[in-house]
């Protein structure tokens, strides 16, 4: 199933349409809802690109968020 959807911004708004189809891709993807290659076709990029550019959208590659890397290398140094 595809959808199309038609999004309403306020001038504030200072986003590159890219941005905004990232933005979805990257949460997606982080949620799980989307696979890499999936997203990556929303954003319109080759996985690779997808992947390279998940962590200026605040997403880990590897579903490890930065409090979950702190809390391991805690109790590594125990």
């Amino acid at each position: 199933m595809t959808a199309t959807l038609e999004l309403k911004l306020p001038d504030s708004v200072q986003l590159s349409e890219f941005d905004i189809k990232m933005t979805l891709a990257a949460k997606l993807y982080e949620l799980g809802t989307l696979s890499g290659g999936q997203a990556a076709e929303l954003a319109g990029v080759s996985k690779r690109t997808f992947l390279e550019l998940l962590g200026k959208y605040g997403v880990s590659i590897f579903g490890y968020g930065p409090e979950e890397l702190d809390e391991d290398l805690k109790r590594l140094r125990k």
